[in-house]
C-alpha cells in the first residue's frame, strides 16, 4: 500500500510553526577542518585545511615541524579546502602549522604527540596515583597493567592501561578502570559511559575516536556482581554508580595523559548511550568543568523512577482484572497506529508527530474523562475471547486503566530531586510490551499467582529491592508511593536522577551538549526524556539553549535508535515497511562544534539506505509538506510544531 496524504481538511486544527534555523556560527577563514591518523602510516596524519577562497587555497602552505608538507595534500574540488595524508610525524611533540604563504606567519596550529610501546610501562607510566589528584573520595588508586597493541588494518596502536581505585568504606567495591592512550595523540580526551546497570568497564579506544587521537576511558562504575547484589546495599556504592565513579574515572584519566605526552587534552569529550547517556548529563549537571563536548542518546533522566517503573506496572495489575496479557499486543499497536499515524500528514506507518500521540493517550492531558480506548472496550466488559492474538482483539476495563496509567506521568508523593514532580512513564507505540512492560506470568503478591510464584525482577530490580528497600529479599510489589519508603525515595534521587535542568554551567564555561532521544523505547522512558528537554527549555529559554545544546527527536525509533514503520498505517491497510532513518555521525558533530565553532543543524538529514527525513529539535517533528512530494526525501518535510 502507497502512504496516503492527508488533506488540510484532517488537519485544520493544527497551527504549524516552523522552527528558525540556529544562526550561523563564527568560522575563522584559515583553519585545519580535520585530524585522523591512519593505522597504515605509523608516522602520517589524515587533514583537511580551509583558507577563505579557492585563490588563497592555491598558496597556503602546511608545516609539519618546520618541513613544507603540502605537496602531499590535493584541492578539493568545489571547494576552499585541500586534503590528505602527510608524514613525518616523530615520537615526541609534533607541530603542524597552516600558514597563508610559505614565508608568511603560522595562522593555525595543531600539536600532535607520539608515543611508541617503549612509552607502555610501569616505568613511565607508574604503579599507582595519588588519590589527592582525584576529586571525589578514594583510600587508594593502583595501576595493574600496561598493554601495547599494535596498529591493526583498522585501528592506529595504542597503550591499555587498566587500574582500580579502593574505596573509603572497606566493604564497598573498588571501581575497576581503563584508559587507552593512543600512539598519536592529538590532545583530545573522551569518555564512555557504561550501560545497563554498569558492573564492567565498556568498550575503549574504538576506531572512530582512536583514530582520531583520542585518549580514551571508563570504568565499570563501582561493583562487578561477584557475589550477587549485595554492593546495592552499600552507599558509597550507590553513590558511585550515581555520579562520583565519573569524576574518579575522569580525574584518573587525566593523571594518565599528562604522563604519557607531558600535558593534559586540549578538548574533552563524553559519549555514552542510555546508563551512559544519564552519566554524561550528570557531568554537564555537576561537574560542568569537565567536558567541551557531550554526546548522549537514548539516555535514562530520571534513574531512581525508571527502576521503579516496571514494579509500577506490575502494582497497578495487581488485580487479575488490569493484566495486559501478551495476546494484546497487536490490537494495542493498531490502535496507537490508527489514531496517530496520520497526525504527520501521511499514513505510512510511521508516527512522526509524537507529541500530539502522546497527548491522545495521556488522559490527564484535554478534556476531563476522556476515553481514548473506547473503540476497544470489550461490549459489556466482557472479553469474548481472551487468546485473540488479533487487531480486532477488545479490552477490558481494567486493562483500559492499565494502558492509560502506563501512557500517564506518574505523581510523585513528593518532589524528588531538583523538585521534579513526576515520572513521564512510556509514549503510545508499536511495541508495547517491549522490555517486559507487558508480562506473560503472574507474579508473587499478584491476585491469581500461585503461592510459590516468582518474586517479580527486572533488569533494574537492584535500584528498588536494594537501593529503596535496603533488603534484597524484598517483594517490590509491596511499594507504596508515599509510604515508610518516601524519604529514602528522595535521598537515593538526589544520587541517581539526571534531571537538573540548569545547564547554565556548562554551557558558561563554553560546554555543547547533543542529545537524540527515540519516542518507541521501551527500555528507558521518552516520557521523562522529552519532560528533561521540556525542562531544560522552560529554565534557560528557546534561544539560550540553542546555543549550545542540541535536544534532538527520532521519532519511532527504540532503544538502540534504530526501527521500521509499522506494517499496517492509520487507515488499517497493508503498509510496505521500511527502515526509519537514522544516519548520522556524532563523533564528527560534537568535535566540530566544540573545535571549529561550527554548530550542527538544529535539522539535520538523517538516513536510511535511500531514505531520509530531517532529524527535528523537540518539541517539532517532521511534517509531510505534501503536494505530491517524493515520501522518501527529507526536503518533503518541514520541522513543526502543533
Amino acid at each position: 500500500m502507497l502512504p496516503q496524504v492527508l488533506g488540510t481538511t484532517a488537519l485544520a486544527a493544527a497551527a504549524l510553526a516552523l522552527l528558525p534555523a540556529a544562526p550561523a556560527q563564527a568560522h575563522s577563514p584559515f583553519g585545519f577542518d580535520s585530524l585522523s591518523f591512519p593505522p597504515a602510516t605509523e608516522d602520517g596524519v589524515t587533514l583537511t585545511v580551509r583558507a577563505p577562497s579557492h585563490a588563497t587555497a592555491r598558496q597556503i602552505a602546511v608545516m609539519l615541524n618546520g618541513q613544507n608538507v603540502t605537496a602531499s595534500l590535493q584541492a578539493v574540488p568545489g571547494t576552499n579546502t585541500l586534503a590528505g595524508t602527510v608524514t613525518g610525524l616523530v615520537p615526541g611533540s609534533n607541530t603542524l602549522q597552516l600558514r597563508p604563504r610559505a614565508n608568511a606567519a603560522a595562522v593555525a596550529q595543531v600539536k600532535v604527540h607520539v608515543i611508541t610501546a617503549a612509552d607502555c610501562n610501569a616505568a613511565r607510566l607508574g604503579t599507582d596515583i595519588d588519590p589527592a589528584l582525584i576529586g571525589e573520595p578514594v583510600s587508594g588508586v593502583v595501576l595493574t597493567s600496561t598493554t601495547w597493541t599494535a596498529a591493526s588494518a583498522s585501528n592506529q596502536a595504542f597503550c591499555r592501561v587498566n587500574g582500580s581505585m579502593a574505596p573509603i568504606d572497606p566493604t564497598a567495591p573498588n571501581i575497576n578502570f581503563g584508559t587507552t592512550l593512543p600512539a598519536r595523540w592529538a590532545y583530545r580526551y573522551a569518555q564512555m559511559g557504561g550501560g545497563g546497570m554498569n558492573g564492567s568497564i565498556p568498550g575503549l579506544a574504538g576506531a572512530a575516536y582512536n583514530n582520531r587521537g583520542m585518549a580514551t576511558a571508563g570504568s565499570d562504575s563501582g561493583h562487578q556482581f561477584i557475589g550477587g547484589n549485595a554492593w546495592g546495599l552499600n552507599e558509597e556504592a550507590i553513590r558511585n554508580l550515581g555520579y562520583m565513579q565519573m569524576k574518579k574515572t575522569y580525574d584518573a584519566a587525566r593523571v594518565l595523559q599528562q604522563r604519557a605526552y607531558g600535558a593534559a587534552p586540549a578538548h574533552s569529550y563524553w559519549f555514552g548511550s542510555s546508563q551512559g547517556g544519564r552519566e554524561g548529563l550528570t557531568m554537564a549537571q555537576r561537574y560542568p568543568e569537565a567536558f567541551d563536548g557531550i554526546s548522549v542518546q537514548v539516555q535514562i533522566v530520571n534513574f531512581s523512577s525508571l527502576m521503579l517503573g516496571p514494579v509500577l506496572l506490575r502494582i497497578q495489575e495487581k488485580p487479575l482484572a488490569n493484566w495486559v496479557t501478551q495476546a494484546k499486543r497487536t490490537a494495542i499497536a493498531t490502535e496507537v497506529m490508527r489514531q496517530c499515524d496520520g497526525l504527520d500528514g501521511l499514513l505510512d506507518g510511521l508516527i512522526n508527530n509524537y507529541q500530539a500521540c502522546r497527548a491522545i493517550f495521556d488522559v490527564k492531558q484535554g478534556a476531563p474523562n476522556r476515553q481514548p480506548w473506547a473503540a476497544k472496550r470489550c461490549p459489556d466488559n466482557i472479553d469474548p475471547n481472551p487468546a485473540d492474538t488479533s487487531a480486532s482483539a477488545c479490552l477490558t476495563d481494567g486493562q483500559i486503566e492499565t494502558l492509560q496509567f502506563t501512557h500517564t506521568p506518574y505523581l510523585f508523593a513528593t518532589p524528588l530531586a531538583h523538585n521534579n514532580p513526576q515520572f513521564g512513564m512510556w509514549l503510545p507505540g508499536t511495541d508495547p510490551g517491549g522490555s517486559g512492560l507487558i508480562q506473560a506470568n503472574r507474579f508473587r503478591g499478584q491476585e491469581g499467582a500461585a503461592d510459590n510464584a516468582p518474586i517479580y525482577s527486572h533488569l533494574g530490580i537492584i535500584g528498588v529491592t536494594g537501593f529503596l528497600f535496603q533488603d534484597l529479599g524484598a517483594n517490590s510489589l509491596d511499594y507504596v508511593e508515599g509510604g515508610p519508603l518516601n524519604d529514602r525515595r528522595v535521598e537515593i534521587s538526589a544520587w541517581l536522577d539526571a534531571t537538573d535542568p540548569n545547564l547554565r554551567p556548562f554551557k558558561q564555561r563554553g560546554g555543547k551538549l547533543i542529545s537524540v532521544i527515540g519516542t518507541n523505547d521501551t527500555l528507558a522512558s521518552p516520557g521523562a526524556q522529552l519532560d528533561y528537554y521540556q525542562s531544560v527549555l522552560d529554565t534557560m529559554g528557546r534561544g539560550s539553549v540553542d546555543q549550545f545544546a542540541r535536544l534532538w527527536v527520532l521519532p519511532m525509533t527504540n532503544h538502540g535508535l534504530g526501527g521500521s514503520s509499522y506494517g499496517v498505517n492509520g487507515a488499517g491497510e497493508p503498509n510496505a515497511t521500511f527502515p526509519i532513518p537514522n544516519g548520522h555521525d556524532r563523533v564528527s558533530m560534537i568535535v566540530d562544534w566544540v573545535e571549529q565553532g561550527v554548530a550542527p543543524p538544529k535539522a539535520p538529514v538523517v538516513t536510511a539506505g535511500a531514505r531520509s527525513l530531517p532529524m527535528c529539535s523537540y518539541p517539532a517533528y517532521p511534517r509531510y509538506r505534501g503536494s505530491g512530494l517524493p515520501v522518501t526525501e527529507a526536503s518533503s518535510y518541514a520541522c513543526a510544531v502543533d
